[in-house]
């Protein structure tokens, strides 16, 4: 029988991993989890803003209050297809 995971193992895996994190105000970031803390205050790094599915802002270093997150999961990367 497998190990359950803990809501806490689960983002000890993900730190430093591409993650997606949906705040209350439907705003999306997505970037390099990089740390959080028992508040759910998240660090991301090379965070990307969306609003509506659409970029709206780039930034390098971001600190998103936890009262604001609604989930974090995890992003897939995109595929990359290059032409010759």
């Amino acid at each position: 029988m497998s190990k359950k995971q803990t809501p806490s193992d689960f983002l000890k895996q993900i730190t430093g991993k591409p993650v997606l994190v949906k705040l209350n105000s439907g705003a999306d970031y997505r970037g390099i989890l990089m740390c959080l803390d028992g508040y759910m205050n998240i660090a991301l790094e090379q965070t990307e803003e969306y609003m509506n599915g659409e970029l709206r802002n780039k930034y390098g270093d971001t600190l998103i209050r936890g009262n604001n997150v609604l989930y974090i999961s995890t992003q897939k990367k995109k595929d990359v297809v290059l032409f010759e």
